[in-house]
């Protein structure tokens, strides 16, 4: 990355937190959706010349490499990278002196990304790895969601409060928008709040001196998670114990709850715009926070970053100005079928290499793929294709053949998920010894290059949530960018993006079958899983081809199309950031 010698060239009026932020795959501050979609929003902003910064926390060790062994279970290892092969670093320091009143300093490393006009976007990733803090302290922005909540408490105090705190160093004074992405980053709200205290002397009043009017009119907060467990809560014993802020307890606990510390709750009351991430997860956000106002803004991709070599070169033969705007991506209908589907085996092949080179596993890119990568959490359901697994394998006997490619990783922490990796590698075993019909291979360490390889390199892509707990979900969306169909349950962005025998199929249907435990459930939505493939999805595939392909133009065209950051960001200008 080429730096010029001056590193900011405008002033910014917005400043996007993100606890994570996925630019590119070997620099490793993210750890998945949530880091992925935050560097396409931000490479959107770069795109549409948006006068946006972006700050983040930089990871000494990263999340975790990936090792799984033949058993299936998983093992993590520090990532080895030096931030000076992607960053430059800056001569400005910031003091934090909130954690338990010590002094920890935090310095800067800047990237910048440029659009497709030229202009760059600004991001700033705060690091604590200096000589002058105490050994423990220049740990805290080590790992990402590593530690207890003791460390997430001092990590979200670096990137809140420090965060404000190094902008106003650099001197971005005209900044009026704030944008929270998910609670990590709240802790901001009481350093704008300590910014504009009043005096007694302004208000004559000891409960008016906090502005909460002024700091709501300067944040957007937008929340990514439709389960309780993902809400950041911290117990006010711990608040008192590591935050040291010159703000009375009652006053924060006015904004963040009174029986704890809720970083969701602090975002939503001191923000002025708050939206989910897709239409269903708007009214789920509504109903888990009843007393506030939430909107939603459906998650997108940056089509640029997400479309395969094969398909670039599509776009740009019969799509003038797809880079520009990626509303000109329904135009996909005009692309000849033969030259969809030459492009798609293309990425097919280039997956496939990839198969056999990291696995024992070889692939025939000629047999029908599924691909399903994401992370490892029980919702997700990675383990739901084989709740029968005598009649998968019967499926595929009836038919010239399926392949199936799985990958992601398991927070450290989550034991359900890391046996749920065993048991798909428990699968991989018991298919291999009943049936060449049926092939499974599990890719290890997942990341973005793994991810725009299996996103694009596969037929099918299957997504099988416990509904409503997919908040969006953009995996899909990036299958789709490649003329890859999806094949889902009606959750996230895909009950806005499905459009049956269209642009894909649904499992299932919209009923919450709330009746149902988690077994019923899972026998209920594997059997219209099989069935979907048996009777509507392999029959195409291997029958009509020429329909196939005109879905697949259908998917670009009217799914690519929209469900992108470009589009997301307009919505954002529109809604929540009044930009004139």
């Amino acid at each position: 990355m080429t730096l010029d010698t001056s590193d900011f060239t405008f002033d910014p009026k917005i400043a996007y937190f993100s606890m994570e932020i996925g630019l590119e795959n070997d620099l490793p501050t993210y750890s998945g959706g949530l880091g992925v979609l935050a560097g396409d929003t931000l490479k959107s902003c770069a795109d549409l010349n948006l006068p946006v910064v972006a700050i983040s926390l930089l990871y000494n060790k990263g999340y975790f490499r990936q090792e799984i062994d033949s058993e299936g279970k998983q093992k993590e290892h520090p990532v080895e990278w030096d931030p000076h092969s992607k960053l430059k670093l800056l001569p400005h320091k910031i003091l934090v002196k909130e954690i338990q009143g010590r002094e920890v300093y935090v310095r800067g490393w800047l990237y910048k990304y440029k659009g497709v006009q030229g202009h760059e976007i600004p991001v700033i990733f705060l690091d604590t790895n200096l000589e002058e803090n105490q050994e423990e302290d220049r740990h805290l922005t080590d790992s990402l969601y590593g530690g207890e909540e003791e460390y997430r408490l001092k990590q979200e105090i670096i990137i809140g409060i420090g965060g404000v705190r190094f902008l106003r160093a650099l001197g971005f004074k005209n900044l009026h928008t704030f944008h929270l992405n998910e609670g990590h980053s709240s802790l901001l709200t009481l350093e704008l709040l300590r910014e504009n205290q009043r005096t007694v002397y302004e208000t004559w009043d000891e409960d008016t001196i906090w502005d909460f009017e002024l700091v709501k009119n300067h944040c957007v907060f937008t929340t990514h998670t439709p389960v309780a467990a993902g809400h950041d809560v911290f117990s006010y014993e711990l608040v008192e114990k590591v935050l040291k802020i010159d703000i009375p307890l009652k006053t924060i606990k006015q904004c963040a709850g009174d029986k704890n510390l809720n970083m969701t709750t602090l975002g939503l009351n001191l923000s002025r715009f708050a939206n989910g991430v897709a239409l269903m997860h708007g009214n789920v956000s509504r109903s888990m926070f009843p007393n506030h106002q939430i909107d939603y803004i459906t998650n997108g991709i940056h089509t640029i970053t997400w479309a395969q070599d094969s398909f670039k070169e599509l776009f740009n033969k019969y799509i003038k100005y797809w880079e520009q705007d990626p509303k000109y991506l329904r135009q996909a209908e005009m692309i000849p079928c033969d030259e969809v589907w030459q492009a798609h085996m293309e990425s097919k092949q280039a997956l496939m290499k990839e198969v056999s080179a990291s696995t024992p596993v070889n692939m025939d890119p000629e047999i029908f793929t599924i691909g399903f990568a994401r992370r490892s959490a029980t919702y997700k359901r990675s383990t739901l294709m084989f709740n029968d697994l005598d009649r998968l394998i019967k499926i595929a006997e009836n038919c010239p053949g399926i392949q199936l490619v799985y990958s992601g990783k398991a927070h450290p922490r989550d034991t359900d998920g890391k046996m749920n990796i065993q048991r798909i590698h428990e699968f991989q075993k018991k298919i291999e010894q009943k049936t060449d019909k049926l092939k499974l291979v599990y890719m290890p360490n997942y990341n973005m290059d793994l991810g725009f390889l299996i996103t694009g390199g596969v037929d099918l892509w299957v997504n099988t949530p416990i509904r409503p707990h997919e908040a969006s979900g953009t995996s899909g969306m990036k299958a789709a960018l490649n003329g890859v169909l999806n094949l889902s349950i009606l959750d996230g962005w895909w009950v806005e993006g499905c459009i049956e025998g269209v642009t894909g199929w649904a499992i299932g249907d919209l009923d919450p079958h709330h009746e149902m435990d988690l077994e019923q459930l899972a026998a209920h939505d594997s059997d219209h899983l099989y069935t979907a493939l048996e009777k509507k999805v392999l029959p195409l595939y291997y029958d009509n081809r020429k329909e196939w392909i005109e879905m697949q133009r259908h998917s670009i065209s009217i799914n690519a199309s929209f469900f992108n950051t470009q589009r997301q960001m307009e919505q954002y200008i529109c809604k929540a950031y009044f930009l004139g």
